[in-house]
């Protein structure tokens, strides 16, 4: 955590001030959970949004990302157990009407109101359900531990996180929630996130700052290699936190900038912790690349790499799938000047095998979290990436998703 940050005990996306939320069972999902939430500022906000590079984009994808143009939002409704993807124009009338019943609870307007989806792909929202079932949520400030459970689908524990700084003698909140556990792939992933803060800040920046977080978060995640129509990031700036409204360049903008980020990193490095089957969290961080594109590029295919992940799942030091990985995944890279680690124990050097113990590889791949450091010595740009080991449960959970 960066010192200037504050976590926040049992913090979540009602911790800064103004926000309330509140979730209900709604009939989307068949095992009687949470599925129907909706998350509320008491005043307007600042809004940005992150969005699916999948040129194939659900409903509420497609509304949000028109709503999120003005910059302004009130509230979010979001549902798991029905996508809402590649349902035509019926899927976008549903969405639209999500919106439309959600502001009319809250007496606001529908413009206002932003909406995220999660689930199976290909099937409508039960809409003769939703009216008496969102009228029904009671919005609180405790109400977001109950809304990261209603986002959740293959999740196996909910992901939620706040934390508190000062800025110019105001104390400013930042709080966050997140779901995701499968089609997780760096460009977002099957990713729900919302970000909310009483800080205020100029909207232009607002956008910047998020992007800027998300590139080093959840654009630096892998499960699967697959990529979602439904993925959203959203942030909520509401004010209340009576600062100065921050503006670029500022020493106080580059700490939001930071903690916002932290939050970022915390709930990105959940959704790979929980990647659907997975035993083991694994960072991948590549030094030395000649630019951060290349750093980046390097890392995510490292943790993205299928034969790397099962690799890990047996505690296997076959490192030469690492630096295959490596060879095509793109970056400069000059193989005499490779170095490559796990965790502290050397296995390459300036392309050459040094000797180690095989059974103090396997014990350090055995631990719940793997760390593979490679130092391309080439440059001076870094970038670290985070997935999870690859197990039989992965296969089993995906041949029986609708089943």
């Amino acid at each position: 955590m960066n010192l200037k940050c504050q976590s926040i005990s049992q913090g979540t996306v009602t911790s800064p001030r103004g926000f309330l939320a509140g979730a209900t069972y709604a009939g989307i999902k068949t095992k009687g959970l949470l599925d129907l939430g909706i998350l509320y500022s008491e005043v307007s906000c600042i809004a940005a949004g992150v969005f699916t590079t999948n040129k194939i984009k659900a409903a509420p994808v497609v509304l949000s990302q028109e709503k999120i143009a003005r910059r302004k939002a009130q509230a979010v409704v979001v549902n798991s157990g029905c996508a809402n993807a590649c349902t035509g124009e019926r899927g976008l009338a549903d969405a639209m009407e999500m919106a439309d019943l959600t502001a009319k609870k809250l007496g606001i307007s529908p413009q206002e109101v932003l909406v995220a989806s999660t689930g199976v792909i290909g099937v409508l929202l039960p809409m003769e359900r939703i009216p008496k079932s969102l009228e029904g949520i009671i919005l609180s400030s405790q109400g977001g531990h109950q809304m990261v459970e209603a986002m959740m689908t293959t999740d196996t524990f909910p992901k939620e996180i706040a934390v508190s700084i000062m800025i110019g003698g105001s104390k400013v909140i930042i709080g966050g929630v997140a779901k995701g556990a499968g089609m997780i792939y760096p460009n977002l992933a099957t990713l729900l996130c919302f970000i909310t803060t009483d800080v205020a800040i100029d909207p232009s920046l607002a956008q910047i700052a998020l992007q800027k977080a998300v590139d080093n978060s959840f654009n630096m995640i892998s499960v699967d290699t697959d990529t979602s129509p439904n993925d959203t990031v959203l942030l909520l700036a509401n004010g209340l936190a009576g600062n100065q409204k921050l503006q670029a360049g500022t020493a106080e903008t580059e700490i939001f900038q930071d903690a916002l980020q932290e939050v970022c990193l915390y709930l990105a490095k959940c959704v790979a912790r929980d990647g659907e089957g997975a035993t083991k969290l694994i960072e991948v961080k590549v030094e030395g690349a000649l630019t951060l594109e290349d750093a980046r590029l390097a890392a995510r295919t490292i943790a993205s790499s299928t034969l790397v992940k099962a690799a890990m799942h047996g505690s296997d030091p076959n490192w030469g799938r690492i630096v295959a990985a490596l060879g095509r995944s793109g970056a400069e890279i000059a193989p005499s000047k490779i170095d490559l680690y796990l965790k502290d124990l050397c296995l390459l050097k300036a392309g050459s095998l040094m000797p180690f113990d095989q059974g103090k590889a396997k014990d350090v791949l055995s631990n719940t979290e793997v760390a593979i450091r490679v130092c391309l010595n080439l440059g001076k740009e870094s970038a670290t990436a985070w997935g999870c080991d690859l197990s039989e449960e992965y296969v089993r959970i995906n041949s029986e998703y609708i089943t």
